[in-house]
C-alpha cells in the first residue's frame, strides 16, 4: 500500500499530460476536420487536390514518424516547437485528416432533398448547416469518429518518444527504478479506465444524436 501511495502522484500528473493533449487534439482537430471535409467537397479543383494530398499524406504515414519529423526534422529549416506545442501540432494535424474523411462521408449522406426542402423554406445557408445538416452529420459520423477518439487515447502514449512526462513515460520510469511490472500493469489499468468512460459518453452523445433520423 506505501508503494502505491509514492507511485500514484507521478501517475495522476501524467494522466493530466495525457488529457490535455487528448481534449487539445479534440478541440483543434474536429473544427479543422469539418472544414477540410467540406473542402474535399469543393468543386473547385485545386483545392481539392490540395486537400486530399494533405489527408494522403497525414494517413500515410506512422503518427510516430510525424511526431519525429516536427520535433527533431523541422528545426533543420529552422522551425522549431518546444516538446509539448510539437506533439499537439502533430496530433492535430494527424487527427484531423482522419476527421476529415469521415466529415466528407456525414456530408455526402445528407439527401439533397433536404437542401433543396431548405431552399423552399428560406433558410440561409448557417441556418441550413447548423439546423439540418450539421445534426444529421453529427449522427451518421459518431460511431467512426468514436474509433478515432478511442484510438487517441491510446496514440498519446507516443509523446513518450519525444520526451513529455505522459501516463507511460511516468509508469516507464517508475518501472526502470524499481525494477517491477506492478506501473505497468496500473499504467494499463488507467488506460483502460479513461477508454470506457470515454465509450460511456460517445454512446450518450450517439443516442442523443439519434433523435435526428
Amino acid at each position: 500500500m506505501e508503494y502505491f501511495e509514492v507511485l500514484l502522484p507521478s501517475l495522476l500528473a501524467g494522466v493530466w499530460v495525457t488529457l490535455k493533449i487528448f481534449c487539445l487534439t479534440i478541440i483543434g482537430a474536429i473544427p479543422i476536420g469539418i472544414i477540410v471535409g467540406l473542402g474535399l467537397k469543393s468543386e473547385f479543383a485545386p483545392v481539392r487536390w490540395l486537400l486530399n494530398g494533405y489527408v494522403w499524406l497525414m494517413r500515410g504515414t506512422p503518427l510516430l514518424l510525424q511526431l519525429i519529423f516536427v520535433f527533431y526534422g523541422l528545426p533543420i529549416i529552422h522551425i522549431t516547437f518546444e516538446r509539448y506545442d510539437a506533439a499537439l501540432f502533430a496530433f492535430i494535424l494527424n487527427y484531423a485528416a482522419y476527421f476529415a474523411e469521415i466529415f466528407r462521408g456525414g456530408f455526402q449522406a445528407i439527401p439533397t432533398g433536404q437542401l433543396e426542402a431548405a431552399k423552399v423554406l428560406h433558410l440561409n445557408s448557417w441556418q441550413t448547416q447548423t439546423r439540418i445538416v450539421l445534426p444529421q452529420v453529427f449522427k451518421n459520423v459518431l460511431p467512426p469518429m468514436g474509433n478515432e477518439i478511442i484510438n487517441l487515447i491510446k496514440d498519446s502514449s507516443l509523446v513518450y518518444v519525444i520526451g513529455i512526462g505522459d501516463l507511460l513515460r511516468a509508469g516507464n520510469i517508475a518501472a526502470a527504478r524499481d525494477v517491477t511490472l506492478i506501473p505497468y500493469i496500473l499504467v494499463g489499468i488507467i488506460y483502460l479506465l479513461l477508454t470506457a468512460i470515454t465509450t460511456l459518453i460517445l454512446r450518450r452523445l450517439e443516442t442523443y444524436f439519434s433523435y435526428y433520423k
